[in-house]
């Protein structure tokens, strides 16, 4: 392997369909950053950028959506994060991949987190693709598409040409897709044998794909990180002329159209001054996306269940032990005082029998907002047909003594970004990396992860951990006890924290 740098004129050089494209060569990889692969007027369907001659530099990443408000880094040890230059014109992804070559390479799609409102490509430390390019021998692309209420405000009500702007993010991401499909080939990576994958709202983004035509054969498989999360993503349903209205009176203009050209800033300012009372009535808001005839909505709560078209993609989906209570963690609190006395007696023989060997209080940062829908998920994709493998991450982590894993954990192991995450750095790390890691590559070659596809009445749960380990509808019935005190649970161990 050449792992000597190398940018030159002409070198590496890819003709794409638009024009050619200059990346640089460094530890063994051809990198491309900030290839625009489209472009498009505000709340308008994304359109193709138009052809260029001259070689185009591609050694730096694209501007990212702006975001409704200024990032406060938080929780950097948890998960590092990493902020870049915002701006509208932010149709652009990034490409790593071993040689620009005919070796027709898997190739993985990453759709990142942030729900639909925020995130961007490069967020997370973690995101950098260049370790499971390498690793994997594998094509990895990365994308940015149009966020919160400039890719998903439906405005329908007001004119044709804004037919799909409640889910022009995921119009972004469509046209991301048939540009991979019409140049990943030149990269050295092949169109028939596409992953997107993704980790909470990027997780999100993958079920919506499966649930809208335009994307139909753009992928072929689909892996789901702590991406199936009930209502707290749920789809944006209702009239938005009543938020629309609001936004052209705080905004002082009368239509729409005078709307695409307020400033950004003017624009998101008005929406977080308007939309938190409208939010408080149930009214709609956006920021998700809006089931119409592009996207055919969630499968879950809709009524219409899965698409037949999609029946044929294998999916992993999974989730990690705390989630969002793992951002919370660290109040050593008896669990019977969180709980109640009744409860904990109920709730921790059920605990133990799914967790043997974890201490009591692990039962006070168990996740269930996103494992029970994620059960629910699984047995529904299994009875329409579908190949689903489930896993769960219930690895601990040295922080505060010991911390379950929290929501973002996975995605170092699953990128083999390990080395880049410092609280990553413990005794076994490397090798739960290698382990994982052996099976999403496993899975983007052959749809095939190791272990066992789940059906309707048994999930076959695959527990990544200091001993990983295959278990059958393990923990349905502790879930299903649980969850109804979630909320609840959530607010007491904050209240903990706060006190301890």
């Amino acid at each position: 392997m050449n792992n000597t740098f190398l940018c030159t004129k002409t070198s590496p050089l890819v003709e794409t369909v638009q024009g050619p494209v200059r990346g640089y060569r460094d530890n063994g990889l051809d990198i491309f950053k900030g290839i625009p692969y489209g472009q498009a007027k505000r709340f308008h369907a994304p359109e193709p950028v138009p052809a260029w001659k001259e070689p185009l530099d591609v050694t730096s990443y694209g501007c990212v959506c702006p975001l409704m408000g200024m990032d406060k880094p938080n929780g950097e040890l948890r998960v590092p994060h990493r902020y870049w230059v915002q701006d509208e014109d932010c149709l652009n992804l990034n490409v790593w991949t071993p040689a620009c070559d005919g070796a027709k390479r898997p190739v993985m799609v990453w759709l990142h987190g942030g729900g639909f409102f925020a995130g961007s490509s490069i967020e997370q430390v973690a995101y950098e693709g260049e370790n499971m390019a390498r690793v994997g021998d594998c094509v990895v692309v990365s994308i940015n598409h149009r966020l919160n209420i400039l890719g998903y405000l439906d405005l329908s009500e007001y004119g044709p040409e804004y037919a799909n702007s409640g889910n022009a993010g995921g119009d972004d991401i469509v046209l991301a897709l048939r540009w991979i499909r019409e140049n990943i080939a030149a990269f050295g990576g092949n169109p028939d044998n596409v992953t997107v994958f993704g980790q909470s709202g990027g997780g999100a983004k993958v079920t919506t794909l499966l649930q809208t035509p335009a994307a139909d054969g753009l992928y072929h498989r689909g892996i789901i990180m702590s991406g199936v999360i009930g209502p707290v993503l749920a789809d944006s349903t209702g009239s938005a002329s009543e938020c629309v209205e609001a936004l052209l009176t705080e905004l002082g203009v009368k239509t729409v159209k005078e709307m695409e050209t307020v400033p950004y800033s003017l624009l998101a300012a008005a929406y977080n001054k308007v939309s938190p009372a409208l939010k408080a009535k149930g009214k709609y808001v956006g920021c998700t996306p809006c089931p119409n005839r592009f996207y055919l909505g969630d499968p879950m709560s809709n009524g219409t269940g899965f698409r037949p078209e999609t029946v044929d993609v294998p999916l992993i989906v999974g989730t990690v032990f705390a989630e969002f209570l793992g951002f919370v963690q660290g109040a050593d609190v008896p669990v019977a005082e969180v709980l109640g006395k009744e409860t904990a007696e109920k709730l921790l023989p059920l605990f133990h029998a799914a967790y043997p060997g974890r201490p009591d209080g692990d039962l006070l940062a168990l996740d269930t907002i996103f494992r029970a829908p994620s059960i629910d998920y699984i047995k529904a994709r299994a009875a329409a047909g579908g190949k689903v493998y489930s896993y769960m991450f219930e690895q601990d982590f040295p922080i505060e003594g010991s911390a379950p894993a929290w929501h973002c954990a996975d995605i170092p192991f699953v990128f083999h970004n390990v080395e880049l995450v410092p609280s990553c750095h413990f005794d076994g790390a490397a090798e739960l990396e290698d382990r994982m890691f052996r099976a999403v590559m496993a899975f983007a070659r052959t749809g095939e992860p190791g272990w066992p596809a789940s059906t309707a009445e048994t999930e076959q749960t695959h527990l990544f951990g200091p001993k990983d380990h295959l278990e059958v509808n393990y923990d349905h019935e502790l879930i299903a006890a649980l969850q109804p005190l979630t909320a609840a649970l959530m607010k007491r161990m904050q209240d903990a924290q706060i006190q301890h």
